[in-house]
């Protein structure tokens, strides 16, 4: 990004974001490319299967994915598509080196669009295959608050290899993870009190709350096993997400004395189509207060936790190019096992380009 100028201020002591960086495997799959080449190398022969992964194809709204996953991969280790075969120590190979070069690639990238030197950087956040999204902000903004000069690196890289096996017809939920889970890293720099003139800030993280849901505990579940992980989410997730999400932007934009859902700007991790439509839905948003989300949906699918940092470049880029000044104030949302809610209240501190 080029350097921009500063409209706003930022609070002193708050926590800003100073740079962005994101990284991705090699291989590509477009989506409509996804149903042959999974079929084929799962050696899946159930038609209805194959049927079911062609309609959750075209509902998703993804239009490409980074993998690492590949024919190659699958050829060395054909124990990952093989039914009650153990393969967590396998997988476990494959992700632990996937997930480091993609996460040193974006933190290079990230720390490039900083400008300063790596040895500027005081802590390190990492999230890796955790499903934790929103949280790495709010730890890295609680050490850059109560750490004056620190910077704060957030790296998070996540790989789909440990859920990865053949679609059965007990466990529909496998499919749901083949049509919408994509492989990638994200990294950003956080840090309070910016140096004016080297660094640019152009996101304050005003304030984060975290809400977690009673009685939702299987609604988002992941289970270890020999296999790998084994992941499912319960159809009244977007439900759930619908009856609570009001009450929740309403205590985040309190802090503010903010009032009007659509005088604001929304980073909200894109789990699934269903998710923003119910979102939009409630709070009455108007029809493009989503795109940043929809974008990164459909650009990389759902990355797990390095998704909110996408969505974030793309609102960067928004508010950015927008005529006048913009939307001050923006939340960032995204949801977890628990149910948990995660947000943060954010300040746009960028000015337009006019």
């Amino acid at each position: 990004m080029s350097k921009a100028k500063m409209f706003r201020s930022a609070t002193p002591g708050k926590a800003t974001i100073l740079a962005i960086g994101k990284a991705f495997p090699s291989q590509v799959v477009p989506q409509d490319c996804l149903v042959e080449d999974f079929i084929r190398d799962t050696k899946c022969e159930d038609a209805a299967i194959k049927e079911k992964l062609e309609r959750l194809c075209k509902t998703t709204t993804v239009k490409t994915r980074y993998t690492v996953m590949s024919r190659e991969i699958l050829d060395q280790y054909p124990e990952l598509v093989a039914e009650g075969t153990p393969s967590i120590k396998q997988r476990l190979e494959i992700a632990n080196s996937a997930v480091v070069d993609m996460a040193k690639e974006a933190s290079l990238a990230c720390i490039k669009e900083w400008g300063r030197p790596i040895s500027d950087i005081t802590h390190i956040v990492y999230v890796s295959s955790s499903e934790i999204r929103v949280t790495g902000l709010r730890v890295a903004k609680d050490i850059a608050e109560n750490n004056p000069r620190s910077r704060v690196l957030l790296t998070t890289s996540e790989t789909t290899i440990l859920g990865f096996r053949s679609p059965n017809s007990v466990r529909p939920y496998d499919l749901v993870g083949a049509a919408l889970f994509g492989d990638g890293a994200a990294a950003a720099i956080i840090g309070s009190n910016p140096i004016l003139g080297e660094e640019c800030p152009f996101m304050e993280l005003n304030y984060a709350i975290q809400q977690f849901l009673p009685d939702t505990s299987g609604v988002i579940n992941g289970c270890l096993s020999e296999e790998g992980i084994h992941f499912t989410l319960g159809r009244d997730l977007p439900q759930r997400i619908e009856d609570n999400i009001e009450e929740f932007c309403k205590k985040l934009m309190k802090k503010a004395g903010l009032k009007e859902y659509n005088e604001l700007f929304w980073v909200v991790h894109p789990g699934g189509p269903a998710i923003l439509k119910r979102l939009e839905s409630k709070l009455k948003l108007e029809s493009a207060t989503l795109d940043c989300s929809r974008c990164a949906l459909m650009d990389f699918g759902n990355v797990s936790s390095n998704t909110i940092l996408y969505v974030m470049e793309n609102m960067r880029e928004e508010l950015k190019n927008k005529k006048d000044k913009g939307e001050e104030w923006g939340l960032a949302l995204a949801f977890g096992p628990g149910i948990t809610f995660e947000g943060v209240l954010l300040r746009s501190l960028l000015q337009p380009e006019m």
